[in-house]
């Protein structure tokens, strides 16, 4: 094998992934001019207009151009399906096509890390970080920040049929809150969104493209890691592969892996960082065995429910007619509002599956439209999906490699439904919007359950297994890279993201979660890479 050409200089830190994390690591860490950062992207630029207006996940999921159009294995639980696995493949990430929606997760979450032994990611540690990037349209208080990079807005379109489907969960004793994000989530509320004046604001516009000009930040896109290179049991470099050449880059500091759960697992198996028997496999040299790598993968199954209706607009008339879709370019051409500024929901709700929960844990997103899956076209009847995932799932999956090949897309089995316990939270959960739904307040749209439909409330076994049907990934996937104690004999990295075992390199990513958190995974993301970098310099010093 030929030798890989040096790219010029040495780098204090080189980050590996320009996603969510990525963006706000290269801000922080090349605010010191006098750190080199080198940031590797194997996706390319931000420069395509679906990026950027927020309908534009319905064109850039499934898309080869921004989606790494990964697959998962046969999910027994899902009745042996398959499921499109999507992850941002552009600078920004997923939060380049995601769902744009500001959702922190609960207190318990983060004093439930700090009760693991996570010495400062308890709620109250974790806070400050939240607010430290935060540009919110609530103002400055006790919860919330304004004048940082991360921007959060109110959605700018409403839809009669969500405001009703809001009134008949209150009316089923869900109540009506303004704020998910105080550390309880539990009630009704319209999702908050990253956008500013109806574009998507991703962590590429807010943290990484306001400071490309810095001297000693470098970005290198459509850079395919092979691996990182170490001397011994210390990281001293990355192994990537640009237009078809093999390069290597320097590091006298540390290698950040931040390319997510599914990327940071592959390039620290392809490294030789890994379950021993797996890399062996492979052929890959071991460097550390390592059991927890590709451990522990969680995601929040959603169940996409979907009641026909009559008498209420829905989305799904408009995407099918010329007329208005133009209208609803017009609209967004002339003042950034209307559906094109849309989230994938709109309409947020977080409650129990059943009474004897010790907090909230399910999801709804309810959305103004329906479709067979992301990525496909809108249904041509009127409709609404009632999207419902459960929030603490104890099934837990994996990540491999399918070959030594960087190229190859790895292995991913997120076992969803594999024990009783989500099995009985979907079919609970399957109940709780049939309640919803029978509520006065949406008698006028005279709804048909389209899906899962006809399956007894009194069936279990039913209700678990048309969950199966229409349970799919709503994009979560954390913990593969699971921060723990050294102990646990699981962890990979340690309460300061430093892979445990090895020098100079550490994990800063949603890969480090040990528990998934209670509501969208992003803005999480990017608090933990905030944390992460302020961890960086504090341990240069």
């Amino acid at each position: 094998m030929a030798e890989p050409n040096t790219i010029e200089g040495e780098y204090d830190t080189i980050i590996v992934g320009a996603g969510s994390a990525g963006c706000v690591l290269a801000n922080r860490l090349s605010a010191d001019p006098r750190h080199r950062v080198l940031m590797l992207e194997a996706g390319g630029r931000d420069n395509w207009i679906w990026y950027h207006i927020p309908v534009g996940y319905l064109f850039a999921i499934g898309n080869p151009r921004s989606d790494w159009m990964f697959k998962t294995e046969a999910v027994p639980g899902l009745n042996g399906r398959a499921l499109n696995y999507p992850r941002g493949k552009v600078i920004g990430g997923s939060s380049s096509i995601n769902a744009m929606i500001y959702m922190r997760g609960q207190s318990g979450d983060y004093d439930h890390w700090r009760q693991l032994g996570l010495a400062g990611w308890g709620w109250d540690d974790v806070l400050p970080f939240f607010k430290q990037h935060e540009n919110n349209f609530l103002g400055a208080g006790d919860h919330h920040a304004v004048g940082g990079e991360w921007r959060i807005e109110h959605p700018r379109v409403r839809w009669d049929l969500l405001d009703a489907f809001r009134t008949a969960a209150e009316q089923a004793g869900i109540k009506k809150i303004g704020d998910f994000n105080t550390g309880d989530n539990e009630g009704s509320c319209a999702y908050h969104v990253n956008q500013k004046r109806g574009r998507r604001w991703s962590a590429a516009r807010g943290f990484l493209k306001p400071v490309l000009n810095r001297s000693n930040l470098r970005l290198e896109t459509g850079c395919l890691a092979e691996g990182v290179t170490f001397d011994g049991k210390r990281a001293n470099g990355v192994r990537f592969k640009q237009n078809g050449e093999s390069k290597l880059a320097r590091c006298r500091g540390e290698v950040i892996l931040a390319a997510g759960s599914i990327g940071s697992i592959q390039i620290l198996q392809l490294s030789g960082v890994g379950p021993a028997a797996h890399l062996q496999e492979h052929g890959i040299p071991v460097v550390l065995d390592k059991p927890g790598v590709g451990m522990n993968l969680q995601d929040h199954l959603q169940l996409r429910m979907i009641y026909k209706v009559t008498g209420a607009k829905t989305l799904n008339e408009d995407y099918h007619s010329h007329i208005g879709f133009a209208q609803m370019m017009l609209n967004y051409a002339l003042f950034r509002r209307g559906p094109l500024t849309m989230a994938p929901s709109q309409l947020g709700i977080v409650t129990r599956s059943d009474p004897m929960r010790e907090r909230a844990n399910i999801q709804y997103h309810v959305q103004p439209l329906s479709l067979d899956r992301f990525g496909e076209p809108l249904h041509t009847f009127p409709a609404f999906t009632a999207s419902v995932a459960n929030l603490h799932p104890t099934s837990r999956g994996f990540v491999r490699l399918r070959s030594a090949d960087p190229a190859d897309k790895p292995m991913i089995q997120p076992n969803y439904l594999s024990t009783d316990e989500d099995r009985r939270v979907a079919a609970d959960s399957i109940r709780v919007t049939r309640n919803i739904v029978r509520q006065s307040a949406l008698a006028p749209f005279k709804p048909e359950e389209f899906l899962p439909g006809r399956v007894a409330d009194n069936d279990e076994e039913g209700l678990a297994k048309a969950a199966g049907e229409i349970g799919t990934t709503i994009f979560h996937p954390v913990g593969t890279a699971k921060m723990g104690t050294a102990s646990d004999p699981l962890a990979v990295v340690d309460e300061r993201l430093r892979v445990l075992g090895l020098e100079r390199i550490r994990v800063i990513d949603a890969s480090v979660m040990p528990t998934i958190t209670s509501g969208n995974t992003n803005s999480p993301t990017i608090m933990i890479a905030e944390k992460g970098a302020a961890m960086v310099r504090e341990d240069a010093r």
